[in-house]
């Protein structure tokens, strides 16, 4: 079971520069559905790299779906050599993204990010029309089932007396 709120808090008491995506930013927005990960879109510069490097380190990151005796560390440049990592912590499962199909990089997904509390801790989450841009380009059927809901959403709060 993923601490949202706990690996939320250890990102952020570490520094590290992340947006908020996938299904915890869904429910942020309004979606009722649940997920069992966190997806971030984390900044690729070097410091930023270092910082989840050592904040994540305590957690015993590891690939999530890998052999368990798969040589692996998750550090400074492992993060460098690839964007993209589903990790299982033991505080859940994280998922660090490097930049999203549809809507980008960490610069421009913060660049129209809203501050949001998610599980009581104050971060940035991916605007609404990203993320649906998001979730449409997965192309996959709980995604697009997921944008159908978040459409609704935004309908809703573009004419609210209605």
């Amino acid at each position: 079971m993923t601490r949202f709120g706990e690996l939320l808090r250890v990102l952020a008491s570490g520094g590290v520069d992340f947006v908020v995506v996938g299904g915890v930013a869904a429910a942020a927005h309004g979606s009722p559905r649940s997920t069992q990960d966190l997806d971030i879109v984390y900044a690729r510069q070097d410091e930023n790299l270092r910082k989840i490097a050592a904040t994540l380190a305590p957690y015993h990151p590891y690939l999530r779906g890998a052999p368990p005796k798969l040589p692996f560390r998750l550090d400074f440049e492992t993060l460098r050599a690839g964007p993209n990592f589903t990790l299982v912590t033991d505080l859940g499962w994280l998922d660090l993204f490097g930049e999203i199909s549809g809507a980008g990089g960490y610069d421009d997904l913060a660049a129209h990010s809203i501050a949001v509390d998610v599980f009581g801790i104050r971060c940035k989450v991916v605007a609404l029309d990203d993320l649906i841009l998001a979730k449409r380009a997965t192309g996959r059927l709980r995604d697009l089932e997921t944008v159908a809901e978040l459409e609704i959403l935004r309908e809703r709060a573009r004419r609210p007396f209605q």
